[in-house]
């Protein structure tokens, strides 16, 4: 079956040479452009600005001047960034003032696809709302071209990386962990992460062992950091007897950790070990989405913390962080947000808060993983008819009708011993469940259980 492009909050993704061509993305900046023309208040004599990375999939010139010639042709001006990581586009869209960023990514899929993904001048991907109006002037095609004399021009930034090392550092204590001289195994996978990740370890006084560090695209692995994937990383860091390793997906906005023993100990642990060097020292709120890991609640309890839930996207964690003042937050999958960073997920704040906290209690991180409470998750997706989703959701509340129940997107169900979240996908016709318990056995209940709901309506 033909895969459709996918128009979303954040974008649009599809596949090179299939249903994602130039003549799209100059059309998605044209419906941009548009967009920002009709909303931004700015002073006649000055053009709106957007700053657009890019990560580094071969396609991403290409896609990326397109999206430029359509901004170009309504009156906006560019600043290219280059190849940059996704959470370094929303840095330099706030550092340079611009009313929006883009970047040209498809974060952890395969290198035949690729996207656009559109941040706000406050360097968040667009409300839903906003989304709206800008799929709704790309769909209509009403686009506000300007004269030759108006169109816009485009500069070029060098400084972006520079920019983000700098704040990274700002957060952490450089002296403490310059003075541990770390090993560090460090896998990008060929994408935008390589080269500032490697610049920022050297900052922090590390060893670093780079792998799959050029930013060409060439994927070594499939790009999503799952242990499947991270072999050789594992590998890597036992052969060269390394403290730590750590894996990007190819735009940087997700971190996965190796302990210093080669294992892949899992992505739901990379925000829980930032959130202990944070809260550590800070008290306060922290956010994150429905479907990560209650590893988060046990620790934020520990330290006196209070957990705010929010529906699954990186946008909705980032607005509860500045709705209420959260010290740290982020997502299960590996993204950590801290908004004296940014309000987009990076793995740069991840790896400088991991270090620091190695670095602040002297213990290994196979020791800091072991004084956290294991829990057993499962993840799985089915494939639904839309039409049936709602009546799948009622069943599934009637079913599970003892246990604390949180429609904030789809239905969360908590029980004494674990939790369970079905909800719609919003980018295709799937439903996922995710299942976490204190046992196995448990989780292998819920998910039976969901299963049974779900056969009804294949």
């Amino acid at each position: 079956m033909k895969e459709s492009l996918i128009i979303g909050i954040s974008g649009v993704r599809g596949i090179i040479g299939g249903n994602l061509t130039p003549i799209i993305a100059a059309e998605y900046g044209c419906a941009l452009g548009t967009f920002l023309k009709n909303n931004v208040q700015l002073k006649k004599e000055k053009l709106p600005v957007v700053c657009i990375g890019r990560d580094s999939r071969p396609s991403g010139d290409m896609l990326k001047s397109a999206v430029a010639a359509g901004l170009c042709s309504i009156g906006i001006n560019i600043t290219d960034l280059g190849i940059v990581t996704t959470p370094t586009v929303g840095i330099m869209v706030r550092d340079l003032k611009c009313a929006a960023g883009v970047v040209i990514t498809a974060s952890h899929n395969p290198a035949r696809y690729n996207g656009i993904k559109v941040l706000l001048w406050n360097g968040m991907a667009p409300p839903p709302q906003v989304a709206e109006e800008i799929k709704k002037c790309f769909l209509e095609k009403k686009y506000s071209f300007v004269d030759s004399l108006s169109c816009g021009k485009v500069t070029f930034n060098e400084q972006a990386n520079n920019i983000h090392i700098d704040k990274a550092l700002s957060i952490t204590n450089k002296d403490i962990i310059t003075s541990k001289r770390f090993r560090v195994v460090l896998d990008s996978v060929n994408g935008a992460g390589g080269p500032i990740t490697k610049k920022l370890l050297g900052e922090l006084g590390c060893e670093v062992v780079a792998i799959n560090n050029e930013p060409t695209g060439l994927f070594a692995h499939m790009p999503e950091p799952l242990a499947e994937n991270l072999t050789g990383l594992c590998e890597a860091v036992k052969t060269n007897n390394a403290q730590i390793g750590f894996a990007q997906d190819p735009d940087a906005d997700r971190l996965v950790v190796v302990d210093e023993k080669g294992n892949y100990i899992g992505e739901e642990y990379t925000l829980v070990l930032a959130a202990k060097s944070v809260l550590g020292k800070s008290a306060g709120k922290l956010a994150t989405n429905l479907s990560t890991s209650r590893m988060i609640d046990d620790t934020a309890k520990q330290l006196g913390a209070e957990v705010i839930r929010t529906a699954v996207g990186e946008v909705n964690v980032a607005n509860a962080m500045v709705e209420h003042n959260c010290v740290i937050g982020g997502e299960g999958n590996g993204g950590v947000i801290d908004l004296r960073v940014g309000p987009v997920r990076d793995s740069l704040v991840g790896i400088v808060l991991i270090l620091q906290l190695m670095a602040e209690t002297g213990k290994t991180i196979s020791s800091l993983v072991g004084d956290i409470p294991p829990y057993y998750m499962r993840k799985q997706k089915f494939a639904v008819k839309t039409e049936d989703v709602k009546h799948i959701l009622d069943r599934t509340k009637k079913t599970f009708a003892e246990a604390k129940i949180d429609t904030t997107d789809g239905c969360r169900f908590d029980f004494d011993d674990g939790w369970l979240h079905i909800r719609p996908s919003n980018t295709e016709p799937v439903i996922r469940v995710i299942a976490e318990a204190e046992n196995e056995s448990a989780v292998r209940k819920y998910i039976s259980m969901v299963y049974s709901i779900l056969s009804r309506f294949s």
